[in-house]
């Protein structure tokens, strides 16, 4: 058991999970008469609302990823474990880790996330390609330029138009967003860097389960987002489930087939799982129900925020979305010390809804801020706006907005290789317990 706490340090916060609430709840805690210890498997914080623009060739994955330590070098009081939870033990104080062995914690902070459902069909699970992770959005990058080589390179008209193929699954604001970006790239460079290739050779599709894209947001913002998407080229195909992937195509319910090489699936996610919480009732989406304080019952001194908290206002879960998280990590770190110092308990939390939007491409967006409703320029400037300002990092907002500004005004999205990265014994070793495919590669 480690525990590196000096008797005065004040009482143990241990935060899984260093998402958007986890940093939330440790950012607040910076110097406040706690010892805080941050877990998470991965050494930095990644936006991962500029995942699918590290997939569509755009940016770079340290253009919106941040070293935790970094965040907190200038904070004595908090402690950074690169490792990965294994279970929790809620009656003896324990998070028990691969990497960092069992951390004692007075107070936890569950903040570990979410991750793809594919709603327990595995060969869903083994032949599409997510977007939730780093890693993934590299990867995705690396297989779409790979099939636009291929294509230039083989004969064969029925395997060419499966390589020019791409399937994106679930009409959300991920589905749509990676659309948008994946229509655009295509545009770029079919006809021009891969002269041998039209762009009338190659099909997008976006296949969403509900009647509507963007079901979340107002009915009209999500027929605007149809409206702009089959303008430039997408096929949309909403009321349709897929009922299987190999590596040939998809297969929608009622046996309608897609043959394609690329499958990309933002159709669903759920939370995390963790050993030790068999107890806590869960939600469908495997999410812990709390208190309105956001506790577990039965555990006062037990959190837990963003994705892997489901707490209920009026009857309905509050979203798994970034905003949500951040007033959740935060109101958490009040909450704890309001205990430490003996202020009184905060009142139950109530989540401040700053609006919901959604990219779509060049000048085209969607965003749902109050009563308020925003679309083509003006929703894309708000929704470029707020982006820059919740992404971390002075040197991340300038590099991204360089990016966009260049690719807007030369439409030129530099980032188009296939890269890997050679192995190396002292990284893997110490990363020898992440599952395959975890590791950023440029």
């Amino acid at each position: 058991m480690s525990d590196e706490r000096a008797p005065d340090r004040g009482p143990r916060v241990v935060i899984l999970g260093g998402g958007f609430g986890g940093l939330a709840c440790a950012r607040r805690l910076v110097k406040e008469p706690v010892d805080v210890t941050l877990v998470d498997r991965r050494d930095y914080h990644q936006f991962t609302p500029l995942l699918y623009q590290v997939a569509s060739a755009l940016l770079t994955a340290p253009d919106i990823a941040f070293p935790l330590r970094r965040a907190f070098r200038a904070a004595a009081n908090v402690h950074i474990r690169h490792a990965r939870a294994t279970a929790v033990d809620l009656d003896r104080g324990l998070l028990r880790t691969s990497g960092a062995g069992e951390i004692p914690f007075d107070y936890l902070v569950l903040a570990a996330g979410s991750e793809n459902d594919y709603f327990g069909n595995p060969g869903l699970a083994a032949h599409t390609l997510g977007m939730k992770k780093l890693p993934e959005a590299q990867r995705l990058r690396n297989h779409l330029v790979a099939c636009l080589e291929r294509a230039v390179q083989i004969a064969d008209q029925e395997e060419r138009r499966r390589c020019l193929t791409f399937v994106v699954v679930g009409g959300g604001p991920t589905g749509v967003e990676f659309t948008g970006a994946l229509v655009e790239l295509l545009k770029l460079v079919l006809g021009r860097e891969y002269r041998e290739l039209s762009l009338d050779s190659a099909r997008v599709v976006l296949i969403e389960g509900t009647d509507r894209l963007l079901p979340a947001l107002p009915e009209g913002l999500g027929r605007y987002a149809r409206k702009v998407l089959e303008r430039r080229g997408v096929e949309v195909l909403t009321g349709h489930l897929v009922e299987s992937a190999t590596a040939e195509g998809v297969v929608l319910a009622g046996g309608q087939g897609i043959a394609s090489r690329t499958v990309v699936w933002s159709a669903g996610i759920r939370a995390t799982e963790l050993d030790g919480l068999e107890g806590v009732e869960r939600t469908r989406a495997g999410r812990l129900l709390t208190d309105e304080r956001l506790r577990l019952p039965g555990y006062p001194r037990v959190y837990a925020v963003g994705d892997l908290a489901a707490l209920r206002v009026d009857g309905a879960e509050l979203p798994m979305l970034a905003p949500v998280a951040m007033q959740e990590g935060r109101y958490a770190a009040r909450s704890i010390l309001a205990e430490v110092k003996g202020s009184g308990p905060p009142p139950p939390f109530r989540y401040r809804d700053r609006g919901v939007m959604a990219v779509i491409g060049r000048n085209a967006a969607v965003a749902a801020v109050g009563r308020l409703r925003f679309t083509g320029a003006l929703g894309w400037l708000i929704w470029l706006v707020v982006h820059l300002y919740y992404l971390i990092g002075f040197r991340n907002r300038v590099v991204v907005l360089l990016n966009w500004g260049w690719n807007y005004v030369r439409k030129d999205r530099p980032i188009r290789m296939i890269t890997h990265v050679d192995p190396d014994p002292l990284a893997d070793d110490l990363t020898a317990w992440l599952p395959a495919g975890e590791r950023i590669e440029s």
